[in-house]
């Protein structure tokens, strides 16, 4: 099951590092925080004309979400139409449609179909994730003439390299394979799961945002899950050029200061959260 799926990829986030050591971030109360965009970099807010600016601007832009927050797909928008506005029609690649279907979007494309149509056409799993959240970017494609770009793993491949790693084809890299182990745990609830099977979902995560890159061949805007747009471990380390990474986070009750959250990213945009609900809470008990 893909990473980003588990819990929707609510995966406990580590403490980010201050870009110096004197360094005094600003702090603000957690519900201050929404609706504000950090530039991780520079270590300060900025106004979103400053985040739509950039984008317009970067060849390669990824759009880091939690899956089932209805807010994220809002802004995702935003941005899209902030890149349009400057005449712009990069490729829209979107996690949720498999790569094997390619042939069958752009066919469906050609005949006219509808957001409906593509969906049907790139096997969308409406359910799975939650097609109403999903169809506004589709139509957004449509709307501006943006080619579509299904960009992910096909659950077959990712099946085949839990069960064989070796499949996956990739070189080791042991301080991400490190990272993404812990990740899965996290997800899990820090109930890891066997050395064989985690070996096998660490690198069909691995194969996935090696995929995900694969589709970074012109300009590109991809849509996908915040941890695929991780600087250290995500979809940027196999992409043969700079990414704009923006994620869109949720705020935690528990942090008040932006620099508090995962800084690997270059835009953090803070939103509400979907639920506070611990998804981890049956087994603390």
């Amino acid at each position: 099951m893909p990473l980003d799926e588990i819990k929707h990829g609510r995966v406990a986030i580590l403490a980010a590092l201050l870009l110096s050591a004197c360094a005094q971030p600003p702090t603000t109360a957690p519900n201050a925080l929404a609706g504000k965009i950090w530039d991780t970099r520079a270590a300060t807010f900025v106004p979103r004309q400053a985040l739509f600016d950039r984008a317009a601007d970067s060849r390669y832009v990824i759009l880091g979400e939690i899956h089932d927050n209805a807010e994220h797909h809002r802004l995702q928008r935003e941005v899209l139409q902030s890149i349009a506005a400057h005449g712009r029609k990069p490729v829209l690649a979107m996690e949720q449609f498999d790569s094997q279907y390619q042939a069958e979007l752009d066919a469906a494309r050609t005949r006219g179909a509808d957001a409906e149509g593509l969906a049907d056409a790139g096997h969308f799993d409406r359910k799975g994730w939650n097609w109403p959240l999903y169809k506004p970017l589709v139509q957004f494609a449509l709307e501006f003439g943006w080619p579509l770009a299904a960009a992910n793993l096909s659950r077959s491949d990712a099946r085949a390299i839990v069960a064989d790693p070796a499949r996956a084809g990739l070189p080791a890299n042991p301080a991400v394979e490190k990272a993404l182990a812990q990740d899965i745990g996290d997800s899990h609830c820090g109930r890891t799961p066997d050395a064989k099977l985690l070996r096998g979902m660490v690198e069909a995560q691995r194969a996935r945002d090696a995929r995900m890159a694969s589709v970074f061949k012109r300009d590109t805007v991809l849509i996908a899950g915040a941890g695929h747009a991780r600087r250290d471990r995500g979809v940027p380390i196999y992409v043969n050029g700079d990414v704009l990474s923006i994620a869109f986070t949720e705020i935690d009750a528990d942090k008040a200061s932006a620099a508090e959250y995962e800084q690997s990213f270059d835009y953090l945009w803070f939103t509400p959260r979907v639920s506070d609900e611990d998804p981890c809470a049956a087994f603390k008990k």
